[in-house]
């Protein structure tokens, strides 16, 4: 009687300690479904996604019969709209908040001498105060993959410092917005659904660098290639 005891006893803890280990097994396999470079130290590697901001941008406005841009952030939170947008708007364009306050005012400014034209971008609503960037676009026909310069202020022709180069096609929805040291700052790419299906272009991807540009300053680049291209 005293063995048969003993033997069931070891039988359980033999069957708990099986338990156990499948659970921990299950666990990491979970895991490294996750963070396929996950060791079994339990340390998963840093994710570049932490480090960056991905939104959806969505070419059409939430109010009926107005053009416009609605974005989304990763969790699908409005988080900023453009209601006024018309193409070739000769006035001023909003970026606004998802609760409508104004974060960036653009307006297109004409320049002489066939020098193209000239988009400055004011905080708020205010458009009598120094523009916190210029945005021109490139006429330089031997470096056709950059698409315009921004530099901060008003551009005058003496201070025409590039704070950042935007590169690519912004017809295909591929763009490489890079700062005055060649650091990637935002992108946008094509939008895919499940089993690589793509979003047709009035839906895209704006994956930003917040440690390289702000992301209200990476919606309004997005805007003014719009306007541009």
């Amino acid at each position: 009687m005293y063995i048969q005891t003993q033997f069931v006893l070891a039988l359980i803890v033999f069957l708990e300690l099986k338990r156990r280990e499948k659970g921990r097994l299950e666990s990491f396999t979970r895991m490294t479904k996750v963070y396929p470079n996950a060791s079994f130290t339990g340390r998963v590697p840093p994710c570049k996604a932490e480090m960056e901001e991905v939104m959806t941008v969505w070419k059409k406005s939430l109010i009926f019969n107005c053009n416009g841009f609605t974005v989304f952030d990763g969790k699908g939170d409005l988080v900023y709209r453009v209601d006024n947008y018309m193409e070739g708007n000769k006035g001023s364009i909003l970026l606004m908040d998802a609760n409508g306050k104004a974060l960036l005012t653009i307006r297109r400014k004409k320049m002489s001498l066939g020098l193209g034209d000239n988009w400055l971008v004011y905080e708020g609503e205010e458009t009598m105060a120094i523009p916190r960037l210029s945005v021109k676009k490139s006429l330089n026909i031997f470096n056709n993959k950059c698409l315009a310069y921004v530099t901060a202020g008003e551009s005058d022709g003496r201070n025409n410092k590039t704070m950042y180069e935007i590169e690519g096609s912004y017809s295909r929805r591929r763009c490489a917005v890079l700062d005055d040291r060649r650091r990637l700052a935002a992108e946008i790419k094509r939008k895919e659904e499940g089993r690589g299906v793509a979003f047709g272009t009035d839906i895209f991807r704006l994956v930003v660098q917040p440690n390289n540009i702000r992301t209200d300053f990476a919606m309004a680049l997005v805007i003014l290639l719009d306007q541009m291209f």
